[in-house]
């Protein structure tokens, strides 16, 4: 699940999540909400499940997370080998292919994008090393290969350009330096405050129009892992489309650096200050940037490749001959982080287990007979981790009339499913469509409780691929799935698989999986897509979304979220 942009604590977004659905869980036992309502598969239905295997998403789940795949790296081999296989399965399953040329495989040209070796960050003699002590923040700004020298200023959390007397300049002293910042916001004011008011960007603004050499970012002390974590992002390749170009600021940007503590330290080693005496400084009201007495040297070189990589596609024709015209579409993203820095970042969870779900749905569709009314595409992307870049591409270039496109349903999460029998599950959009009603009725027939978006204020909605199908104007879903276990169990188990294996080499198939979640989720998944081919209409928006009004194959802006 691709995160907010520079937002690289993903892990704790996904604890935010699942800590929300326990405390709904908590509240719906002890009698604070009426319970699921209960609803009946059809026969056709129960059949259609019925052929539904555990043994296939499981096999499918670990061929695509083995390490021959290399993590099914974007613009990699890994990727590559991964696309053949997906397309394989599609031929072996009797789908049609809707690709390129009469392919299953939709080529999309990417750039890749990395530092070299000559790219370095010293204070004094000590030279720190890259990925591990540092990471240059990836702003999406020209790339500039850049070396510069300057003295190092505490600059605090930067607060100071908010409270600053008329006629006082707080950037005066910051020309020609390089900046020291800590990461905000300050104990005193809230993240919801400091985000609301844009503060992180006005403050890197107006360092950078005042002629700031460049920025050394600090961590605050209040979060051990937060600058560690990304720093570990910043130092992997990063992926983009060909032709996406850079975004246009009226001002030079220079590099901008994220520490890590052992580095942090050694900033303040001349100062007469450690780290933590001038963060305690830096919250007062009153405080004023101070010199550190060192000097840093930062040089910067890029790399930029082109090359290619593919979404996989391929279809059922529907059974009705006007109908089959039009196609629910199923969706989930094939791709992970790939080889790098010699790791291979399997994403087994995220998202082998999301294709492998919905390999399954395809393989049941495949032996039913008849087949749905309308036509069934199923489609596996790449590129989402860097930017929902497949899903993207597809939406603007359809190989399916974008105007006959009934619904997406989209598989992507933190593999949540596997960890005991689903009890609870989320459908972001569903607020906003007909699928909503139709997502509650296919979960309730499971004993399933289906509850609201439990942190709206972190956007999930927006950062997956379902969303491209939205900016189209065709209704989407994405399904998540939670276990109804203790709440303290879960928490555990959510904290040490955030810790050790979210987005990291060891996002591997684990032996105590149970994969009766992952069955539900891709039953509720099946469910939903044959009844979205089967109605005599096609999904359509509530009057009460703010989507009411766009029309499928919407091109012009979204109405802005109230």
């Amino acid at each position: 699940m691709k995160s907010r942009l520079y937002t690289i604590r993903r892990g704790a977004l996904s604890l935010l999540i699942l800590f929300t659905l326990l405390n709904v869980q908590a509240f719906a036992q002890t009698g604070g909400t009426a319970p699921a309502k209960t609803a009946q598969l059809s026969a056709v239905e129960k059949k259609l499940t019925g052929n539904i295997s555990v043994a296939s998403i499981k096999s499918f789940t670990n061929a695509l997370s083995a390490d021959e795949m290399e993590g099914r790296g974007t613009m990699q081999p890994g990727g590559d080998k991964a696309a053949k296989w997906i397309a394989d399965r599609f031929k072996a399953l009797g789908l049609k292919p809707l690709g390129d040329q009469g392919s299953y495989l939709q080529a999309i040209k990417f750039k890749e994008t990395v530092l070299t070796s000559k790219t370095s960050f010293q204070i004094g003699d000590e030279t720190f090393k890259s990925g591990e002590d540092y990471g240059f923040v990836p702003l999406p700004f020209k790339k500039e290969n850049s070396s510069l020298e300057g003295d190092l200023i505490f600059f605090g959390y930067g607060t100071q350009v908010f409270s600053s007397k008329a006629g006082v300049n707080p950037f005066a002293e910051v020309k020609g330096k390089i900046v020291v910042l800590a990461e905000g916001p300050p104990e005193s004011i809230s993240q919801e405050d400091w985000e609301g008011t844009g503060a992180a960007f006005k403050i890197l603004q107006g360092l950078m129009i005042s002629g700031a050499k460049s920025v050394i970012i600090i961590g605050n002390g209040r979060d051990s892992d937060s600058t560690a974590t990304q720093i570990d992002y910043f130092g992997r390749r990063q992926i983009a489309l060909a032709d996406e170009s850079d975004s246009f600021m009226p001002f030079s940007v220079p590099p901008i650096v994220m520490v890590n503590q052992n580095a942090a330290q050694k900033l303040f080693a001349k100062s007469g200050k450690n780290r933590q005496e001038a963060l305690t400084e830096a919250e007062n009201k009153e405080f004023k940037p101070f010199a550190l007495g060192q000097t840093a040297n930062i040089t910067t070189e890029f790399k930029t490749t082109l090359g290619t990589s593919s979404n996989v596609i391929g279809y059922i024709e529907g059974s009705d001959p006007k109908l089959k015209a039009e196609a629910v579409i199923f969706s989930a993203h094939y791709d992970a982080y790939g080889l790098d820095n010699g790791k291979i970042y399997n994403g087994a969870a995220d998202n082998a287990l999301g294709t492998a779900e919905m390999l399954s749905v395809a393989e049941a569709f495949s032996k039913m007979s008849p087949k749905p009314k309308r036509s069934l595409v199923f489609l596996a992307v790449t590129g989402e981790e860097y930017g929902l870049y497949g899903s993207k591409y597809w939406a603007r270039n359809p190989t399916w009339d974008i105007l006959k496109v009934a619904a997406d349903l989209n598989l992507d999460g933190i593999g949540t499913e596997v960890y005991g029998p689903v009890k609870i599950m989320v459908g972001y959009g569903a607020e906003h469509s007909t699928l909503g009603a139709m997502f509650e009725d296919a979960a309730a027939a499971y004993g399933v409780r289906v509850i609201p978006d439990p942190v709206p204020s972190e956007k999930v909605f927006y950062r997956s691929d379902h969303y491209s199908f939205v900016e189209r104007g065709v209704p989407a879903l994405m399904l998540m799935g939670a276990p109804g276990i203790d709440p303290e169990s879960l928490i555990k188990r959510i904290r040490a698989w955030e810790k050790a294996n979210y987005h990291q080499p060891t996002d591997d198939v684990m032996a105590d999986w149970d994969w009766s979640g992952a069955k539900t989720v891709a039953d509720v998944m099946g469910v939903m897509g044959l009844r979205a081919a089967n109605a005599p209409a096609m999904p359509q928006w509530l009057k009460t979304s703010r989507f009411a009004d766009l029309k499928r194959g919407n091109t012009g802006e979204l109405p802005e979220e109230q």
